[in-house]
C-alpha cells in the first residue's frame, strides 16, 4: 500500500528518522504521561452517564431505548463527524494546541451535565462534549508516533491505551461514592473540574513534536486534502480490516461500558457506589494490566516474528468468546467475578497494538486522518450501534424475562469480539503476505507498489 512506504521511500534521512533512537526520553516519557492523563478524563466524562443510567430513567421517567440513543448516538454523532476534519487539522497544525482546547471543552460540558432538567438537554451537552472529546484521541496517537519510533509505538500506544483502566480504577470509584452520597448531578459537576486546570499546565509544560515523516507527493492533477487522505487509505485491504476490527470492538466496548453498571445492579443487586467499586477497581487494575501486558509482550517478541504485531490482540479478541458467556450467563459471584476480571484484562489488549498496525500503514501527515476514520466508523457503526441495540433488545425482552433481559441483549460482545478478532488476524495476514516486497521497495528495488 503507497502511504507509508512512499514516506519511507521519499527520502533517505525521512527514514533514518522514522527508525532512528530516542525512545524513553524524559520529554517523550512526560508528553507520553500527560497525554495519557488527559485521555483517562476522557474516558471517564463520557462514562459516568452508565453509572447515572438508572438514577436518570427513575428521574427522568424515561425508557433503556432512550437511554442507549441518549449514551450512543447523541453522544458519538459529533463526537465521530468532527474527527474527521478535526484530524486533518491536527496533520497539518499545532496538535498540542488542538487537544488543550477539546480538553477544556469536553469537560465544561461535562458539568453542565449535571444541571440538565430533560432528556433533550441531556442529548445536546452530550452532543457537545463527543464535539469536544474528538480533539484528543487521533491527535494524541499522531503525537505519541512523532515521539516514538515503529518499533516502540505498540508498546508507548499500549501505555496509552491505559487511561481508560486508569479512569476505572482510579476515578469511577471516588466518583461513584459522590454520586451514593450527593446524588448523579453533583458526580457530573466535580468531574469536570480537573480538565478546566490541567489543560492550560498542558500547554505550558508539552511542545509540539517534529513529525517523523514528510507526506508523500501528489500526482499531478490529484485532489489533496481529507477526501484525497481518506481515499488512499481505504485503498489498504490492511485497513479495511483494521477498520472493520475497530468498528466492532466500538460496539463491544462501548456497549459494555454503558450497560455493564445497570447489568450489575439488575441482575446481581448491587448499588451504584458497590457498581463503582466493582467496575473501577476490578476493570481499572485488569484491564490495565491486559493493555500492558500486550505491548510488552509484542515489544519482547517482535524481533522475533513481526507477526505477533497482529497475533497478540487478534487471538485476545477471539478469547474474549467464552470470557463474556461465562460473565453473563454464570450466578455464583466467585464466578462472574473472575470472568469479568478476565474480560476486563482482554478487551483493551488489542487497543494500543492495533493503533500501531494503523500507525506503520499510514504516512505522518496522515496518521491524525487514519485514526479519525477508525473513531468515525466505531462510533457512527459501533458505539452509537451497541449501545442503542442493547437497549432496545432489553425493551423487548423485558416483558418476558424482566430485569434478567439484559443478560440476553449484552450477547451482542460475545459476536462482536469473535468477529473482530478474524478481521484482526486478516489484516495481519495482508501484511504478512507483503512484508517482502515492501522491504525490497524500500530499498530501491523498483516495481509497482504492492496494494496492501
Amino acid at each position: 500500500m503507497k502511504v507509508g512506504i512512499a514516506a519511507r521511500t521519499a527520502r533517505p534521512e525521512v527514514r533514518d528518522r522514522e527508525t532512528g533512537s530516542g525512545d524513553w526520553s524524559l520529554r517523550a516519557g512526560y508528553g507520553l504521561g500527560f497525554l495519557t492523563l488527559i485521555s483517562a478524563f476522557n474516558y471517564l466524562d463520557r462514562s459516568l452517564l452508565g453509572l447515572a443510567l438508572p438514577a436518570i430513567k427513575a428521574e427522568m421517567h424515561l425508557t433503556d431505548t432512550a437511554l442507549g440513543l441518549v449514551s450512543g448516538i447523541a453522544f458519538l454523532l459529533f463526537y465521530s463527524l468532527l474527527g474527521v476534519p478535526i484530524a486533518w487539522l491536527s496533520d497539518h497544525g499545532n496538535r498540542r494546541n488542538i487537544i488543550a482546547a477539546g480538553f477544556v471543552f469536553w469537560s465544561l460540558m461535562t458539568m453542565l451535565t449535571g444541571w440538565v432538567a430533560n432528556l433533550w438537554q441531556l442529548v445536546l451537552v452530550r452532543f457537545l462534549m463527543g464535539a469536544g472529546e474528538a480533539c484528543s484521541l487521533a491527535p494524541s496517537n499522531s503525537v505519541i508516533s512523532d515521539l516514538f519510533r515503529k518499533e516502540r509505538r505498540p508498546l508507548a500506544l499500549s501505555l496509552f491505551g491505559t487511561a481508560s483502566s486508569i479512569a476505572f480504577m482510579l476515578f469511577f470509584p471516588a466518583l461513584g461514592i459522590v454520586g451514593d452520597a450527593h446524588g448523579w448531578r453533583r458526580m457530573f459537576v466535580i468531574a469536570g473540574l480537573p480538565g478546566i486546570l490541567l489543560a492550560p499546565v498542558f500547554v505550558l509544560t508539552v511542545r509540539e513534536p517534529a513529525r517523523t515523516s514528510v507526506p508523500p507527493s501528489a500526482k499531478p492533477g490529484e485532489p489533496k486534502g481529507i477526501l484525497a487522505a481518506v481515499r488512499i487509505l481505504l485503498s489498504s485491504r490492511a485497513y479495511l480490516y483494521l477498520l472493520l476490527a475497530s468498528t466492532l470492538m466500538g460496539m463491544n466496548v462501548f456497549a459494555a461500558s454503558t450497560w455493564t453498571p445497570t447489568f450489575l445492579q439488575r441482575v446481581h443487586h448491587l448499588t451504584m457506589g458497590e457498581v463503582a467499586s466493582v467496575v473501577g477497581v476490578i476493570k481499572g487494575g485488569c484491564g490495565l494490566a491486559g493493555v500492558l501486558v500486550g505491548g510488552i509482550a509484542i515489544d519482547r517478541v517482535i524481533s522475533r516474528s513481526p507477526r505477533w504485531r497482529w497475533m497478540i490482540p487478534g487471538l485476545s479478541c477471539l478469547a474474549l468468546v467464552p470470557v463474556e458467556l461465562t460473565f453473563l450467563l454464570a450466578n455464583a459471584p466467585p464466578i462472574w467475578l473472575f470472568a469479568f476480571a478476565a474480560s476486563s484484562f482482554l478487551t483493551l489488549v488489542h487497543q494500543g497494538p492495533l493503533f500501531a498496525l494503523v500507525m506503520e500503514v499510514a504516512a505522518s501527515r496522515m496518521r491524525a486522518v487514519a485514526i479519525a476514520v477508525l473513531v468515525l466508523c466505531s462510533g457512527l457503526f459501533g458505539q452509537a450501534i451497541g449501545p442503542l441495540a442493547v437497549g432496545m433488545l432489553d425493551d423487548r425482552l423485558a416483558p418476558t424475562l424482566g430485569g434478567g433481559a439484559i443478560r440476553y441483549s449484552l450477547l451482542i460482545l460475545v459476536v462482536t469480539a469473535a468477529l473482530a478478532g478474524a478481521a484482526i488476524l486478516m489484516a495481519g495476514r495482508q501484511l504478512g503476505g507483503l512484508r517482502q516486497r515492501s522491504s525490497e521497495i524500500a530499498e530501491g528495488s523498483g516495481g509497482a507498489v504492492p496494494r496492501q
